[in-house]
This record gives structure tokens, sequence and C-alpha cells, in this order.
């Protein structure tokens, strides 16, 4: 389930689903609010998801996460 950091506002944790095993990606988006983000991600899901496969498949880690921004 994804989760808002409240530490950020508007970042938004999730998992990428891998087989067997979760890779973790966090999006950053300019909402103010939980709702508005999630929203967002739930619109968007398939195409970020594409983008942090590509991403991984590259190695483009943060700290072994995936980052993203909003599209």
């Amino acid at each position: 389930m994804p989760r808002i950091k409240s530490d950020s506002g508007g970042t938004i944790t999730f998992f990428l689903a891998l087989g067997a095993g979760r890779q973790m990606c966090r999006l950053a988006t300019a909402f103010l609010t939980q709702k508005q983000a999630f929203s967002y991600l739930q619109k968007n899901r398939t195409e970020l998801e594409r983008v942090a496969r590509t991403r991984l498949a590259l190695g483009e880690l943060e700290d072994g996460i995936v980052v993203l921004s909003m599209l």
C-alpha cells in the first residue's frame, strides 16, 4: 500500500512488484495533501511503474530506491 511520508509532504513511497521480490520506489509530487498525491499515483500508476522498471534496469537508484517525480 502506498504511503505519504510526513516529513516531505508530497512524497509517496510505494513498492514495485518484481516476481516474488519488491523494489521500493519514491515519488515526489507537488501536491500538498495526501489525498491529491495518492490520487495522482493511482491515475498514473501504469506509466510510473514503467518508468521505475526502466530506471531499475539501468541501475538508476539512490540508496537502493528508485526515485521518481511527477510526469
